[in-house]
């Protein structure tokens, strides 16, 4: 696994991003104006080799991949490069693909300088005039009819309609000027189409580098911009919304990668992420700049200031294709109905989303223990509840020290490396066991074995490894909800013991557990997150009464009560009022996506299943435009989704800075599937009303489990402020 840039895609990067910082300044960007075309900026780009950045290095170009060609793009996208120049570059390729004498003169005349050459989005039909980027400045436009690749060089320049955001539009009408063939045929063709989804790629590259951009002016401002004495950018609601666009920015550009390898490896899915990852990165740009220049208030809307120039692009730079929901409804065709595609030419990557291998012996033993003892007509398989949870199932993990086979052999484990511990722990995806008891009891584990005392040790870990007992997690209380830190339960010294009163509210899996992982109030004195510590209280304990709370999702969480509850010092966790060092490393075990986008991949597919056997309108469902349109969302959304959490496994491989991207895949993948689910059970309606463990009961069993997933393991409001706070800079906006 790699998601980091390497040496020479870092080269790359920079370069770029001093070039475009320093000759496409925001004066030179106004001054383009309207056209959208600054001439100087284009000589400049062509004596860097910009737009041969992805012409073979036997036809005098750079012959780089289209990855770092993304990058360029993304730079020119946060600095609004004035110039044509995703068109530019697939257009050159095109021509040396090709080849031929009429390719050759057209990149010599465009080395040269002062000849601009682009290529139009769609098959030309003769009288049909046709809006095309650059074509306002370009010598000639690269068309295709179907049959045949031709240079048209309008008779006069084209009519450049005042626009919402430059881009050099251009009025092309087919067959009034001279036309110069560059090749006919089905091949030709198929290289005029390949080009045409490489171009989706490189703008919504510069989508993506316009948004983070936009991003980044609008934090700044909110940490400068001070009303009724304190920074905007405390005020949740902007901090929030940026803090969501960040991290749909930053799943655009992981998505963005991620389709890069589905089409370096041919994956069947590729052609639609094309599709789906333009769709994404439109919307994306859209949404962050109005957010960001609403953050600007008043002035945003000036044109003195910049933001609008970001706000108009945003949304000109995609259409220019067309809707772009009709570019999700063609991701649907394509994935569900096989509509084929041509796809472009990646070259060398480096970036790599399959986890490390290795591991295979463990995962092979771990398989071997599932297949004796896991029974489907038993065990509660493919739910994510404490309902899932199976004594037999964990003391047979237990028994072959593969419930936590991270840990040192002598708390119970196997001292296994991480390669092998992802190997084992992918096993029970695959075979369906994915009761969250153990998870939880590990996380608990590690920090008694991080932060408790040498008798705890003895006493829990090996009797957690053999899978003998569970531990909950006793975080929230009535009165203060996801704000742990303002827990009132209280724990009082009594010379070698503590003293608990209280009340904890959703302790779920306490029905299972022996232990709690108890957040308790020892300093009412102190700022209320320096007056904690934490506690593993055992649940057998006098004092401690446990009451079930039943929810609409079929799952029992409890009620847990603390009344005089006497404990050992030897259950104390960490040093006094030193609970929140012990919370956060738990916290963040929690925060790292969750695995939904499994969920939500199943409950479209159950949804496939139901369209391809029903009719809506009078014609199949699944040939539904916006059926499919539908689907496909859910399916992007399952892909930024891995995509981010992806991003936080490969962190902490790297040992790089983490800027909250736990607590950004679990916002993003636990709101989109509330929303898919709530969108999927709509789209089935009727019949997804009815409950069932499969086809369509998926869905509704999903719509149910979903509304929570935004609540345990930290609300998404607070796991915005962290994004806020650790990714875009802005002030702390949490008591």
């Amino acid at each position: 696994m790699n998601l980091s840039l390497g040496e020479d895609s870092l080269l790359v990067q920079d370069m770029f991003q001093r070039f475009f910082a320093t000759e496409c300044t925001s004066t030179r960007v106004r001054e383009a104006e309207p056209v959208g075309f600054d001439p100087q900026l284009w000589r400049e780009l062509v004596a860097l080799d910009a737009p041969f950045i992805r012409l073979a290095a036997d036809e005098g170009g750079s012959g780089m991949g289209l990855f770092d060609a993304c990058l360029m793009m993304e730079q020119a996208g946060r600095r609004l490069a004035p110039a044509p120049l995703a068109e530019s570059v697939v257009a050159l390729r095109l021509l040396g693909e090709l080849g031929g004498e009429t390719a050759s003169r057209w990149l010599d005349e465009v080395r040269a300088g002062d000849t601009v050459l682009t290529l139009a989005l769609r098959k030309v039909v003769a009288g049909e005039p046709q809006l095309v980027p650059g074509a306002a400045v370009a010598r000639g436009v690269i068309t295709c009819d179907g049959e045949t690749v031709a240079i048209e060089i309008p008779g006069e320049p084209p009519a450049s309609p005042p626009n919402l955001g430059g881009c050099a539009i251009g009025l092309l009408e087919p067959g009034r000027g001279e036309r110069q063939v560059l090749g006919s045929g089905a091949q030709a063709v198929r290289v005029w189409h390949a080009a045409i989804e490489e171009w989706k790629i490189l703008t919504a590259a510069a989508m993506i580098g316009l948004a983070q951009e936009s991003l980044s002016m609008a934090s700044e401002y909110a940490c400068e911009r001070h009303a009724f004495g304190v920074p905007i950018g405390v005020n949740q609601g902007i901090a929030h919304t940026l803090a969501n666009d960040a991290i749909d920015a930053d799943g655009a550009r992981l998505f963005l990668w991620r389709v890069l390898t589905d089409i370096a490896r041919r994956r069947d899915n590729a052609a639609a992420s094309i599709s789906g990852l333009f769709w994404w990165a439109s919307r994306t740009a859209t949404n962050a700049v109005a957010h960001a220049l609403h953050t600007f208030g008043g002035y945003g809307l000036t044109n003195e200031y910049d933001i609008q120039l970001y706000h108009r692009r945003a949304k000109a730079w995609g259409l220019v294709l067309g809707d772009p929901i009709e570019e999700l409804a063609l991701a649907g065709r394509r994935q569900l109905l096989g509509e084929s595609a041509e796809l472009p030419d990646v070259g060398d990557l480096e970036i790599d989303f399959n986890p490390p291998e290795g591991g295979e012996l463990l995962a092979a033993e771990t398989r071997e223990v599932f297949r004796g003892v896991l029974d489907p007509k038993k065990h509660i398989l493919h739910d994510h509840s404490f309902e899932s949870h199976a004594w037999d199932v964990q003391q047979a993990l237990g028994a072959a020290r593969l419930l936590f086979p991270r840990w040192p052999r002598q708390w119970g484990g196997r001292d296994a490396d991480s390669d092998s511990v992802r190997a084992s722990r992918a096993v029970w995806q695959e075979v369906g066991y994915t009761t969250p008891a153990a998870g939880v009891t590990g996380m608990i584990g590690d920090a008694v074995m991080e932060f408790g005392s040498q008798e705890l040790k003895e006493e829990v870990l090996l009797r957690f490894a053999t899978g003998e007992v569970n531990a909950s997690l006793g975080y929230t209380e009535p009165s203060c909800g996801s704000d742990v830190f303002a827990a009132k339960t209280r724990a009082t010294r009594d010379g070698e013991d503590w003293i608990i009163d209280g009340q904890k509210m959703f302790t779920s899996g306490a029905e299972h557990a022996s232990y709690v992982f108890l957040i308790a109030r020892t300093d009412p004195d102190a700022p209320k997150h320096r007056g904690i510590t934490m506690f593993l209280v055992p649940l057998d304990s006098p004092g401690v009464e446990i009451q079930p709370v039943r929810t609409f999702m079929d799952e029992r969480t409890n009620a847990t009560f603390y009344s005089e509850v006497r404990i050992p010092d030897r259950y104390r966790i960490g040093e006094v009022n030193g609970g929140a060092r012990v919370l956060s490393s738990a916290l963040s075990q929690e925060q790292s996506g969750g695995g939904y986008h499994r969920n939500m991949r199943e409950m479209a597919d159950a949804v496939v299943d139901w369209a391809r056997a029903n009719t809506r309108g009078g014609q199949p469902a699944i040939e539904s435009p916006d059926i499919l349109a539908r689907l496909a969302r859910v399916y992007t959304h399952a892909n930024i989704s891995e995509g981010l959490e992806a991003r936080v496994l490969a962190t902490r491989l790297a040992g790089a800075a983490d800027l909250a991207f736990g607590p950004a895949a679990k916002v993003f993948c636990t709101e989109a599937f509330i929303t898919d689910s709530a969108d999927l059970i709509d789209l089935a309606a009727p019949l997804s009303l009815v409950r069932g463990k499969e086809g369509l009961g998926v869905v509704e069993m999903g719509y149910r489990h979903a509304t929570a997933t935004t609540i345990y393991g930290g609300t998404s409001e607070v796991l915005r402020s962290m994004v806020a706070e650790r990714r875009l800079g802005l002030p702390r906006s949490r008591g």
